[in-house]
């Protein structure tokens, strides 16, 4: 607290220790008394929210858990043929699990046309000497290009190749070095598919050397796409049966899966393709470690309430803590309904031990038995209308939503700390108005004892001065 004077000067008698003494007796009680209910008061919010942490990591998990797309994953096990890759499968939670054998016969490819020999003798050759239009299209897929006056071969392949609107056409040249062949220009196309060549027109016949070749419609073009540079279909084999596709990707070939050809399969010496082996399975290891998680979380919760409630802890007592312990046991134990053979989850390899924590047990059956027997149902045990995760969804959320009961606890808490934060600045402030009182009052003894020393200074020098006065 700040000092208003310096007490005792005048006196000489030592008051400022004896107001400090008078404000600390007042003040040091006090202070401790608020240090140590602020205190009190810290580590408990700082235990709920323990607590709190706990529940929303299980719940975050239980969540999950009431989600039943998360039973329903399907993985795909490929065992390609020794040449090399040729498949790769996505599978979606619908299909039915199943082996096959796949084969791949052909891949998709979109076309390549190619100028005629001595068309451009080098790359400088001029396209057209007035300029025009070049009209690209393959499939259902179009764009213009402006030929420019004076334009060279290099230019063009350019011009094709930064085009905004060109929809995947590629432009190359390739110098032969032979002066009867010359410069090559060869346009690829990446629409793929039977029927989908690449078609090239133009509205003037200075570029009739870049239009695409066609016997009956149009013969003067001199761009020519070769038997084997034709666009051309996807083909496998699912257990035998052919499946076609315009690009190498297969949707629905197996119904509810996507089967994407990555590479032809190589012939045997008696002409048969390889295949590769293709099993559909339950994503069995997303569901044992989503159940590896809950547990984890679920134990660290009941060990953080055990942590918070010990003697000399906190929570030692609360009764919300308590309920909590029991509710939790009650949703784990829930009678299940619509879950096959599960009558409870300690039907599919789960239980609880003597401290109350949560494990995989073989009691009546162990989890991967329980997949092996009965897999569809451990999705209802857990995310069915019914399902333990929906009853630990909503016990989870009673404590932790924004308006749920650790909330509130913690609301009322961080208010209790702001008030008595208020209740320190008061007591600073009466602390401050009895120091100002106390040097006011003993400022007047001060000034009063320092004239009676005067006076007294005074009376013994007159005194002195006396006829036979002896000063002792």
């Amino acid at each position: 607290m700040p000092l208003i004077t310096s007490a005792g000067v005048g006196s000489g008698l030592n008051l400022e220790s004896i107001i400090t003494a008078s404000v600390d007796a007042e003040n040091v009680p006090k202070m401790q008394q608020f240090a140590k209910k602020d205190e009190a008061l810290k580590v408990e919010l700082s235990a709920v929210g323990e607590v709190k942490s706990a529940i929303s990591k299980l719940n975050d998990t239980v969540e999950k858990l009431a989600d039943l797309d998360n039973f329903n994953k399907r993985v795909a096990n490929i065992t390609q043929p020794s040449s090399g890759d040729i498949i790769s499968v996505t599978p979606t939670s619908k299909i039915s699990v199943g082996d096959f054998d796949i084969a791949v016969t052909q891949l998709a490819q979109g076309s390549r046309a190619v100028s005629a020999d001595n068309a451009f003798a080098s790359s400088d050759a001029v396209v057209s000497a007035s300029g025009g239009t070049l009209s690209f299209a393959a499939g259902s897929k179009s764009f213009d290009l402006t030929v420019t006056a004076g334009m060279t071969l290099s230019e063009l392949r350019d011009a094709i190749n930064a085009s905004d609107t060109n929809f995947g056409v590629t432009a190359n040249i390739v110098n032969t070095g032979d002066a009867a062949i010359g410069s090559k220009l060869v346009l690829t196309s990446n629409e793929t598919g039977d029927g989908n060549d690449l078609v090239i027109t133009s509205d003037t016949s200075e570029l009739d050397a870049i239009e695409t070749y066609d016997a009956s419609t149009n013969p003067t073009g001199g761009m020519r796409i070769a038997t084997e540079d034709k666009a051309q279909n996807a083909k496998i084999t699912v257990d035998g049966l052919e499946v076609t596709s315009a690009t190498n990707t297969f949707k629905d070939a197996v119904q509810d899966m996507t089967i994407t050809a990555k590479a032809l399969s190589a012939q045997d010496s008696s002409s048969q393709y390889e295949t590769a082996k293709l099993n559909i399975d339950y994503d069995r290891e997303s569901v044992n470690t989503l159940i590896d998680e809950f547990i984890s979380n679920y134990n660290a919760l009941i060990g953080q309430i055990g942590f918070q409630t010990r003697i000399g802890k906190p929570l030692n007592g609360d009764s919300s803590m308590r309920s909590l312990d029991d509710q939790l046991v009650t949703a784990l134990s829930k009678p299940l309904t619509d879950a096959g053979p599960f009558s409870s989850i300690f039907d599919i390899g789960l239980g609880v031990d003597k401290e109350g924590y949560l494990e995989k047990s073989s009691l009546v059956r162990s989890l991967n038995e329980a997949m092996d027997s009965n897999y569809d149902d451990i999705g209802t045990a857990f995310a069915g209308p019914n399902g333990v995760a929906k009853e630990l969804e909503s016990l989870l959320g009673n404590y932790v939503d924004s308006s749920g009961l650790l909330k509130q606890r913690e609301d009322s808490l961080n208010s209790q700390i702001k008030d008595l934060e208020d209740d320190v600045i008061n007591h600073e402030y009466r602390m401050q108005s009895l120091e100002e009182r106390l040097r006011k009052q003993y400022a007047g003894l001060d000034v009063l004892i320092a004239q009676m020393q005067q006076t007294q200074n005074y009376l013994g020098a007159q005194l002195a001065n006396l006829p036979g006065f002896t000063k002792k």
